[in-house]
């Protein structure tokens, strides 16, 4: 099969590699689709500690179930599904509690050390697995994956109705976030984006206002939550300053791992402001792909721009430099 193959880290080629044979717990998938995300960007820097090279990146996705093991019993050859890419060893002190996005031998379809989906084909444990509706397009079914870290985002939140919210970037995730939001009953949603050119999509989706900096909207008293989803720092710490008494931050976006912010922490004692952190799925992929069964998310608009396998370095600088929201590879 055809395959994207980071031998290394900056050394990225399309090859022709062996099908994938189902273990007795594994499904082979045919990939119809695959987001890119700001992880792969790391994969294929090297910036990403759990990735082992060489490795075929890619873990949001869906497709078609083509081949399964003799264990799999959840599974027919035909389903349509989309596959969470996590992998837990389920024996750590973090996994026994419950907690496996924090698994101490952490591991993901695409980004650790098994192969991911941008290939033609896929072997996945059947566990991670799910049904997709038979009336949605199957590449809409790649962004489950990414919602479902958004539900576990605003899981982290304590969501009250009617609540204000300001969330830094209106890229994909920011985005998939205020859509949420929306969703939960939240009384407002204010979407600060440096590129104007951003915030009509952004008002169409969910967005009651947009601006490029917090300080254009009238709002002294704050917000009862901001999420930052941009990882940068400067948006981290003007973040902070905008939470209301008693409210929250959560930190969706991934910085440098080197990266460091400041803020007052008297700020924080005095006004009982929440800081809380979000990593990857937990509990939230079945969720999510009923929110999008549902139609709580616009996947036409999300859905931008779509490029084979041939096309990888093209989609990946259209990522990079902001051409769209969710940039997707497929075969043909």
């Amino acid at each position: 099969m055809k395959a994207v193959v980071i031998e290394e880290p900056k050394k990225v080629s399309v090859e022709e590699v062996a099908d994938p044979v189902p273990k007795a717990n594994e499904a082979v998938v045919k990939v119809a689709a695959c987001g890119i995300c700001g992880t792969d960007i790391h994969v294929i820097r090297g910036e990403f500690a759990p990735t082992r090279y060489p490795i075929v990146p890619g873990h949001e996705f869906s497709g078609e179930v083509v081949a399964i093991g003799s264990d799999v019993s959840n599974l027919k050859v035909g389903d349509a599904v989309a596959v969470d890419p996590s992998l837990y060893c389920g024996h750590c002190r973090q996994c026994r509690l419950g907690r496996f996005n924090l698994c101490e031998n952490w591991n993901a379809i695409g980004v650790g050390s098994a192969n991911g989906a941008c290939a033609e084909l896929v072997a996945v444990p059947a566990a991670n697995a799910f049904r997709l509706p038979t009336d949605i397009p199957r590449f809409w079914g790649a962004l489950v994956e990414p919602l479902s870290c958004a539900v576990h985002g605003l899981d982290q939140v304590d969501l009250q109705v009617a609540g204000s919210y300001l969330i830094y970037g209106a890229g994909t995730m920011g985005l998939l976030l205020a859509q949420l939001a929306k969703d939960s009953g939240a009384s407002q949603v204010d979407i600060i984006d440096t590129n104007p050119k951003r915030h009509p999509l952004a008002k169409k989706l969910a967005a009651d206002r947009t601006a490029v900096s917090a300080d254009e909207l009238d709002q002294p008293q704050g917000w009862d939550v901001v999420i930052d989803a941009t990882g940068v720092v400067r948006a981290i710490e003007d973040g902070l300053r905008r939470v209301s008494r008693g409210g929250t931050f959560l930190m969706f976006g991934v910085a440098n791992a080197d990266a460091m912010a400041t803020f007052s922490p008297f700020r924080v004692y005095n006004d009982e402001i929440k800081i809380i952190g979000s990593m990857a799925v937990l509990h939230s992929f079945e969720r999510a792909l009923a929110l999008l069964e549902k139609g709580v998310i616009d996947c036409e608009a999300m859905i931008t721009n779509r490029f084979s396998h041939e096309e990888y370095s093209k989609a990946i600088d259209t990522f990079v430099g902001g051409g769209g929201l969710k940039v997707q590879v497929g075969p043909n």
